[in-house]
């Protein structure tokens, strides 16, 4: 049972940290707040996250299963000691606050989740989910990562700017950078561990 739960935490608090404040999750609020209907909004970016994240573990896992583990382990850490030092950098005023979000006539579920698969395609999550899905079993990260999605979505979605005005960014975001580094530093010390 450990097997699937101590990956899933691990990439539920990752990308959790990773995410707040992060473009995706300011959609969410927009498009909750602009149209007054948080649940659509919601299913539209969850449905966008679990396939973005289906995506990024079936790549994560090739990869994993046609280089050798050294090289996985090694690519792994430097990305995310990457990751990690770029989100210490980021400075309190860094966020997407002035997102212009331009929706057509579809529906609020299409348009959420075109808006959240265009905004995250790539993006530095789903190179973490991928990743994490090169070190750890896919299902469980696909499982964690896509909850941790799920639910900075519904922070977005439900709670709006208001709550994130009252957060300080600035530390969420250093929480994430020392996330992703203690995970720079596991890959480190298991690919030591391998030589």
């Amino acid at each position: 049972m450990t097997i699937i739960w101590e990956p899933m935490g691990v990439s539920l608090a990752l990308i959790t940290l990773a995410e707040i404040g992060d473009k995706s999750q300011l959609v969410c609020m927009v498009l909750a707040a602009r149209h007054g209907r948080a649940r659509p909004v919601l299913f539209g970016a969850v449905a966008a996250f679990a396939v973005l994240n289906g995506a990024a573990v079936v790549f994560g896992a090739a990869l994993a299963a046609w280089l050798p583990q050294t090289w996985v382990l090694g690519a792994m850490a430097v990305l995310f000691a990457a990751f990690g030092v770029h989100a210490l950098l980021q400075s309190a005023d860094s966020g997407d606050d002035d997102v212009e979000l331009k929706l057509s006539s579809h529906g609020l579920f299409m348009t959420a989740f075109v808006m959240i698969f265009l905004a995250e395609f790539g993006d530095k999550t789903q190179i973490a989910v991928a990743g994490l899905a090169g070190i750890y079993p896919a299902l469980a990260v696909w499982l964690g990562a896509t909850l941790a999605l799920a639910l900075t979505s519904a922070a977005g979605a439900l709670a709006g700017r208001a709550v994130l005005r009252r957060l300080p960014l600035i530390w969420l975001h250093r929480l994430s950078g020392v996330l992703f580094l203690g995970l720079a530093v596991l890959a480190v010390w298991r690919l030591w561990a391998m030589v």
